[in-house]
């Protein structure tokens, strides 16, 4: 069930890559642009067929996809003169951006029907979850000393401080040293307080019964609670993780066909700023990153590949977990979609940046009474395009790289 899955996640992101494509070329032929080629991946052609003035196709490398629409940039040179007028760049500058815009449209489109459906059908984290939970606990194996607590425990690693002291997995945690407890940041903010590897008194509820029992808390590596990629300092560390649902309550939740569209809603705005979040952090994860090829264990919180994502797709489904699987799907096509629109080339971010720098460039022009400076010289933009598609390739290869050789896991 495994490959299954690793197969079946790697095909539908290569269908969602294909509508991409597909939302070009439909915006593109409805405002009369002229698409001379649609293609489900690269390389050499399997099997195409023309209909109108379009061919369709599959190639052999199952990457991606493309769509070719005749006279995207000024400077293209294989536009026939009787094309010309139904050159993309001759278009009103709206229709570019709504052509340009279409793949990640398209991308989020699909994120959120697929939301919709799952919150009918398989349900959405439950949002009650995302507020300040009481300090049930699970009590982990070991405690990670470095900065790197995103990992497996391995051998050499110190005990679980709680799990010596004999704390249970849904322990609720009320009291350290006689200071109240009410959620799981205030159990991580109290201990945090205590001197790196001293004693504590912790109160807690098992059963309904109040216990009492004395930890030593180990001494580990850790950035401020409020600052994750912040300095690291030694503090203390109870060796538990949370905050876990109480007991009784659901971790997923079903809507009907009303109630899912303002969980969709709402999932999907967390989502958004999530994925922004996370592009922020691909720089400072890029060492982490280094440090999973050559031997580390792997940080849970670096970036993964479409390797990655499969491999963890296959593990969703080889634990007939779907909510993972669908879940995960959602998020990368909300990635994908977010990411093609940064204002770079090759993306089309850097175009539509372009097409409007150019309008901008124009209007100020004529304000100032001077001649209108034309289009942006394309070919003049290349070194910078070729640095991003260096740099882009580069880390390409690296998230691929560790997730064939030092993978993140789910189970």
């Amino acid at each position: 069930m495994y490959l299954i899955g690793v197969a079946l996640f790697a095909l539908v992101i290569l269908i969602s890559v294909s509508l991409h494509e597909a939302g070009h070329m439909l915006t593109a032929k409805a405002f009369g642009m002229k698409v001379t080629k649609y293609f489900v991946g690269f390389g050499p052609t399997l099997w195409s067929f023309k209909r109108g003035e379009t061919e369709y196709g599959l190639k052999g490398i199952p990457l991606g996809g493309f769509c070719k629409i005749v006279g995207m940039t000024p400077q293209d040179d294989d536009v026939d003169p009787a094309d010309e007028p139904r050159a993309m760049w001759r278009f009103p500058l709206w229709k570019r951006t709504v052509v340009m815009s279409a793949g990640s449209v398209t991308h989020f489109l699909l994120a959120i029907v697929t939301l919709w459906l799952a919150a009918m059908f398989i349900g959405l984290p439950n949002p009650e979850l995302a507020k300040p939970q009481p300090a049930y606990v699970k009590i982990t194996d070991c405690v990670i000393v470095g900065a790197t607590a995103n990992r497996d425990c391995i051998p050499g690693d110190p005990a679980s401080p709680a799990k010596q002291a004999g704390l249970q997995d849904d322990d609720k945690i009320t009291a350290i040293n006689g200071v109240p407890v009410a959620t799981y940041n205030d159990l991580v903010n109290e201990i945090r307080k205590l001197p790196a590897g001293s004693q504590a008194t912790v109160n807690y509820q098992r059963g309904g019964a109040d216990q009492q029992v004395n930890v030593n808390l180990a001494s580990v590596q850790r950035p401020p609670v409020d600052n994750p990629e912040g300095p690291v300092s030694a503090v203390s560390a109870l060796g538990v993780q949370g905050p876990i649902p109480p007991p009784g309550v659901p971790v997923m939740v079903k809507y009907n066909a009303v109630e899912a569209v303002p969980a969709t809603a709402d999932y999907t705005g967390n989502l958004a700023v999530g994925t922004v979040q996370s592009l922020q952090r691909i720089p400072q994860k890029i060492p982490a990153l280094w440090d999973a090829v050559t031997g580390e264990p792997r940080d849970a919180d670096t970036p993964i590949s479409v390797v990655g994502a499969s491999r963890l797709g296959g593990e969703a489904v080889e634990h007939s977990a779907w909510e993972i699987f669908v879940l995960l799907f959602v998020s990368l096509n909300f990635f994908i979609g977010v990411f093609n629109l940064l204002p770079l080339l090759p993306l089309d971010g850097g175009h539509i940046a372009i097409s409007w720098f150019e309008r901008a460039r124009s209007w100020v022009a004529a304000r100032l009474g001077k001649p209108d400076p034309g289009r942006v010289d394309y070919y003049k933009l290349m070194p910078v395009t070729y640095v991003v598609i260096l740099i882009g390739g580069a880390f390409t290869l690296l998230t691929i790289t560790a997730d064939i050789i030092n993978p993140i896991t789910l189970f």
